[in-house]
């Protein structure tokens, strides 16, 4: 009988990212889709670690299985932080809609004080009450203007020198090598591995 992890998120290219991401545990990936009911949780913490641990334990109470979520968002230098832990609320509307009021806000701003980073922070909740997480980040700078049509959120504008292009640009398989969130499920893989093992 394979172990099952569920994952808090029904946002369709997370789920995508996560089974490739997670895909070397011996472990089965469960959805909240896959249980047939929505786990819905007010993000408004103050912290990423806050709405990451909010929504596994949510997760975990629902479905009594070892339970992982993620909250991250895009932080801009010459914003201050922003929009930070209201990246997904920044705007009311779609992505392209949040990526717009960000270049509005970026408006003449030289390219060398464009710099940002997304971060990751990831929450492992277990049906005994522990709680454990984990945090990843990736260096960029925010373009002038989208390019790419992969990744979601804010990956079109997201610009990483060292590959020459956009988030959005890069191929799915070197996304998941160098993203926040791979970094932070590399942080948790240890975590997750240690947990699997005991149960």
């Amino acid at each position: 009988m394979r172990q099952e992890l569920l994952i808090v998120t029904d946002n369709p290219g997370k789920m995508r990212e996560y089974r490739a991401l997670l895909a070397s545990l011996p472990v089965r990936l469960r959805f909240p889709a896959d249980l047939g009911y929505p786990i819905k949780v007010q993000e408004d913490g103050a912290t990423y670690a806050e709405n990451a641990a909010r929504k596994a334990l949510a997760g975990m109470q629902a479905s009594g299985l070892l339970s992982l979520a993620d909250d991250s968002g895009l932080e801009v230098d010459a914003l201050g932080g922003e929009p930070g832990v209201r990246s997904a609320r920044y705007t009311p509307g779609s992505d392209a809609d949040r990526i717009a009021a960000l270049l509005a806000k970026l408006e003449g701003v030289p390219w060398e004080q464009r710099t940002a980073r997304f971060r990751c922070c990831i929450a492992i909740a277990t049906p005994q009450g522990e709680l454990y997480t984990a945090e990843g980040t990736c260096e960029g700078i925010i373009a002038t203007a989208p390019a790419g049509t992969g990744g979601f959120g804010y990956d079109p504008i997201f610009y990483l020198p060292e590959f020459g292009c956009t988030m959005a640009q890069l191929p799915p398989e070197v996304k998941n090598r160098i993203s926040h969130r791979a970094r932070a499920v590399e942080a948790a893989l240890p975590i997750l591995q240690q947990l699997l093992k005991y149960r």
